[in-house]
């Protein structure tokens, strides 16, 4: 049983809170580790890659960037049972690579690790930081901010027309012209960053998202990203305001110990990152795959679907985020056919859990709006997504606006030339094109 105490190494922050509903079935025990060749993750074309390793098992081995060695969890209800497992941790002390120095400092994936914040703590740290952000997202809170939603969005739609207009050959890329600046003004709200700040926040996500980030610049694109949150820290102790930062700040002058500097710092870098990157690959993947599938958006035309429909169904079928990591066995842990070793860093694997045969049935790589299926690409245990509600209510909104604007929009180049995002964590094209009218 983990229970969050020991140090972690600091070198920045990192994305998501993962993954709470109640507990899944745990992994059964199993034979001995995996003796096949590990498959070394690039951000390819990952739904082709989840099929194969899907077929080698349900936890398979992995090489990450600089030849590190690592686990992946790639089917739906062996994953849902590690998410919950008592004896896995987050907490990079159990991190074995990385706590005997076998890990460079510029290594592209150690922000994910070492941020100090709800993705690294276990049991009571866990818990004290969570409820310390959780009064930023009660319903109540959400839907108090669906009109400002709403108004945005028809500004940005206004945008992207515009952006359509001034093109030669009439051609808007969603991503940058509405699928991003919508979350990231949402998110930016939320925490009382100031408008200044919030292209250079997206460009620095990106690169700390990025599995491909040069080692060199990794340190470099943390210690910007601290130094400006360390900016709106500033400012909002300064001139306080409705917002989450605001709010943390007051509650550490309240009773100091419960909020380090360096947590603080940490969490807003989660929420920046999780607030905004993963909707905008939730946004641009259901308007990719509605594009593609022309039947299922007649369905939510016609009344036999709903667009909260077609957000849970891109959540399962494309999910933003792929493999997340990092997770980390605190004993040898069986999980399907193989044993992960203790102190392994294990990513789960959303994208390849959604398209689970043994779970969707032979049509799971299908878009199906109807299908009503669950999914777990806002996690499962005591990380689930805080953020889910206000993620899924933008999407919703999102979408009813741009294709009630622009019903006959469409892609503007075949899918197949979709570049894919430089990274296996998150899950979007770099850009989508389209055709408004």
């Amino acid at each position: 049983m983990t229970d969050g105490r020991c140090p972690v190494p600091h070198d920045g922050p990192a994305p998501h809170d993962g993954p709470v509903p109640d507990e899944g079935p745990a992994p059964h025990d199993g034979p001995a580790p995996h003796d096949s060749a590990p498959h070394r993750l690039e951000p390819d074309d990952q739904h082709a890659v989840n099929a194969g390793l899907r077929a080698r098992g349900a936890s398979v081995p992995v090489l990450l960037p600089g030849g590190v060695p690592a686990y992946a969890v790639t089917r739906h209800e062996e994953l849902k049972g590690f998410l919950a497992h008592p004896d896995v941790a987050k907490n990079a002390c159990h991190f074995a690579a990385l706590q005997s120095g076998e890990i460079p400092p510029g290594w592209p994936l150690l922000t994910f690790a070492t941020v100090q914040g709800m993705t690294t703590a276990d049991g009571a740290d866990h818990k004290r930081l969570r409820s310390l952000v959780t009064r930023a997202f009660t319903p109540r809170r959400m839907e108090a901010l669906r009109p400002a939603v709403e108004e945005l969005t028809a500004a940005l739609l206004d945008r992207l027309a515009e952006a359509a207009a001034a093109d030669p050959d009439g051609v808007a890329d969603l991503r940058r012209h509405f699928a991003l600046p919508l979350p990231m003004s949402v998110i930016s709200r939320l925490l009382g960053v100031d408008e200044e700040y919030q292209d250079r926040l997206h460009e620095l996500s990106n690169e700390i998202v990025s599995t491909r980030t040069a080692p060199e610049r990794v340190p470099e694109a943390n210690r910007e990203m601290v130094a400006i949150l360390g900016q709106v820290a500033a400012a909002r102790a300064k001139d306080p305001g409705d917002d989450l930062t605001s709010a943390l700040i007051a509650t550490r002058a309240e009773d100091g110990d419960r909020l380090s500097e360096g947590e603080l710092i940490g969490t807003l870098l989660l929420m920046i990152i999780a607030g905004h990157e993963t909707t905008l690959n939730l946004i641009t993947n259901a308007v990719r795959a509605l594009c593609n599938h022309r039947d299922q958006l007649e369905l939510v035309r016609s009344g036999a679907a709903t667009w909260d429909d077609v957000v849970e169904e891109t959540l399962r079928y494309d999910s933003p985020v792929s493999y997340f990591p990092f997770r980390y066995p605190t004993r040898d842990l069986p999980v399907g056919d193989a044993v992960i070793p203790r102190g392994a860093p294990v990513l789960v694997s959303y994208t390849s859990a959604g398209r689970d045969e043994r779970e969707y049935g032979p049509d799971a790589d299908r878009f199906v709006v109807t299908r009503a299926a669950r999914h777990l690409s806002f996690g499962h245990g005591a990380h689930f997504c805080l953020g889910a509600p206000l993620a899924r209510m933008e999407a919703v909104v999102a979408l009813r606006g741009l294709f009630t604007r622009f019903p006959e929009l469409d892609l503007a180049i075949p899918d197949d030339r979709l570049v894919p995002h430089p990274s296996f964590v998150g899950n979007s094209p770099r850009k989508l094109p389209l055709m408004l009218f």
